[in-house]
């Protein structure tokens, strides 16, 4: 086991080795090297485990009934998935996890989290922090994306994104981390509409961009 990759994570953040070889034998961790498209948990099944993405990366996905798939999104290295069912323990995954290309993850039990304090050990304290710092970011992002896709209209959607940028960086200039497709799926939105309307408002005097760079006007 990579003790110091662990220790890159926010799952682990400030824990020593001795801390994290604890927490890994109460959590019955185990390793898994999965190849491109491998199934790691499916929707419909309940898990005690969570996922930290040792390398690589894996697509969360929804697959309905009627073979339609939408991909949630991308969970890259150091970043966990599952967390929420597993802390909750006893309810249904709404969607699959899926290896997005040949990598390693790590699966730890966690089941009822109340058990930890039985354990009276120093490192369950920093664990169930970093879980709850890791939860509060993953809370904050997913409501800035509804934020952004409560207004009815395509430009209401990419002001709220871009004014949101500019509130973050201070600046009236920027790059975002999103190529066009990327955008379009964080505003739920089309490719090809998002281009369009991008190219209005540019002509309109509201923005200027090129790629992922851009000004407000």
């Amino acid at each position: 086991m990579d003790y110091a990759l662990l220790r890159n994570s926010l799952l682990f953040k400030n824990m020593e080795e001795n801390e994290i070889r604890s927490c890994l034998r109460v959590f019955k961790a185990r390793e898994l090297d999965c190849q491109k498209n491998d199934l790691i948990l499916a929707a419909g099944d309940n898990t005690n485990s969570l996922g930290l993405v040792l390398s690589g990366s894996v697509i969360i996905e929804r697959n309905d009934l009627w073979g339609n798939r939408i991909e949630i999104c991308e969970v890259e290295k150091l970043r966990l998935f599952a967390d929420t069912y597993a802390v909750l323990n006893n309810e249904t995954l709404l969607f699959d996890v899926r290896a997005e290309s040949s990598c390693r993850v790590l699966l730890l039990q966690i089941g009822d989290i109340n058990t930890l304090a039985r354990l009276r050990e120093k490192w369950t304290v920093k664990f169930v922090c970093n879980l709850l710092m890791i939860s509060s970011l993953d809370n904050l992002e997913l409501s800035e994306e509804l934020f952004h896709t409560k207004s009815k209209t395509m430009r209401g959607r990419i002001l709220s994104y871009l004014n949101t940028v500019a509130l973050r960086t201070h600046k009236r200039e920027f790059d975002i981390p999103y190529n066009r497709q990327q955008m379009a799926d964080y505003l739920n939105v089309e490719r090809s509409a998002l281009s369009g309307e991008l190219s209005r408002m540019q002509k309109d005097g509201i923005i200027k961009y090129r790629k992922n760079h851009f000004i407000l006007l």
